[in-house]
C-alpha cells in the first residue's frame, strides 16, 4: 500500500540507515564495459535518483514536476501542491558547502508569486568519495532554506557572482556543524534577499518584489508577512 509521509518522517527513515557500513558507487556500462566513476560530478544527481529509489521499495508516494528542471524535485503530496515540497541536495563532507541552493533571479521571481515555496524542504547529503569510487554518506540533513542561506561580506545573502553579475544562492557552513544559521527564521531570510535586491538593482525593484510577496502571501496564508 502506498503511503504519503512528511519530509521529516523521510528523514527519519533515511537517519535509521547504517550509512557508515553502507558503501555506494556510481557506475556505467555501455556495450558490456561498465566503468566505475571516481569523480564527484554526478553524486548530487545520482543520489536523488537514489532517494527516488528509495521511496519506491518503501512505497512512499511522490510526485515529480512534469519538467525534471522545475522547482521541487519532488511532491510529497498529490493534492496539496503549495505543501510537501523536497529539494535533494549534496556536497563533498571533506570541503565546504558549496551547493546551489537555487538561481537567484528565478527564486526571487518564483517565491515573490509562490510563496509557499519558501517553506520547501530540503534533504542535503555529506558525502565523501575515495580515489576508487566508493561512496561513504557521512551526514544527512532536513532544513529549511533559511537555515542553508548565509550573508557574505559582498551581499547580506551569500550568492555565486561572477563578472559582477549574481548567478546562484550559496549555502552557508554553519549547519554542517549543526551550529545556527545567519537567520533565525524566513523574515530575515527575506529581508537579506530585499537588501541585496537593493544594491544589485536598486531600491524601485526590491521595492516592488517585496510588496508582490507580501501581498501574494497574504492571499495564500491570510497572514501578514513582515520583513
Amino acid at each position: 500500500m502506498i503511503k504519503k509521509i512528511t519530509a521529516q518522517q523521510l528523514y527519519n527513515k533515511l537517519s535509521k540507515i547504517n550509512f557508515a557500513n553502507n558503501k555506494g558507487c556510481i557506475t556505467f556500462t555501455l556495450a558490456n564495459v561498465s566503468v566505475k566513476i571516481n569523480t564527484t560530478d554526478t553524486v548530487g544527481i545520482t543520489l536523488q535518483a537514489w532517494v527516488k529509489q528509495f521511496m519506491v521499495d518503501k512505497n512512499i508516494f511522490f510526485i515529480e514536476p512534469a519538467n525534471t528542471q522545475e522547482f521541487p524535485d519532488f511532491y510529497l503530496n498529490d493534492i496539496e501542491r503549495n505543501r510537501h515540497m523536497l529539494e535533494i541536495k549534496a556536497f563533498n563532507y571533506n570541503a565546504t558547502p558549496a551547493f546551489d541552493i537555487a538561481n537567484f533571479e528565478s527564486y526571487c521571481e518564483s517565491v515573490k508569486n509562490k510563496p509557499f515555496r519558501l517553506d520547501a524542504d530540503y534533504l542535503i547529503f555529506g558525502y565523501t568519495m575515495e580515489t576508487n569510487g566508493d561512496i561513504t554518506i557521512k551526514k544527512i540533513w532536513l532544513k529549511k532554506i533559511w537555515e542553508i542561506a548565509g550573508t557574505s561580506q559582498l551581499y547580506p545573502l551569500k550568492t555565486q557572482v561572477k563578472r559582477g553579475m549574481i548567478y546562484n544562492i550559496r549555502p552557508n557552513s554553519e549547519f554542517k556543524y549543526d551550529k545556527s544559521s545567519p537567520f533565525s527564521n524566513k523574515s530575515q531570510f527575506l529581508k537579506a534577499i530585499y537588501d541585496t535586491l537593493c544594491m544589485y538593482k536598486k531600491s524601485s525593484v526590491a521595492n516592488e518584489w517585496k510588496a508582490t510577496l507580501i501581498s501574494n502571501y497574504k492571499k495564500y496564508y491570510n497572514n501578514t508577512l513582515v520583513f
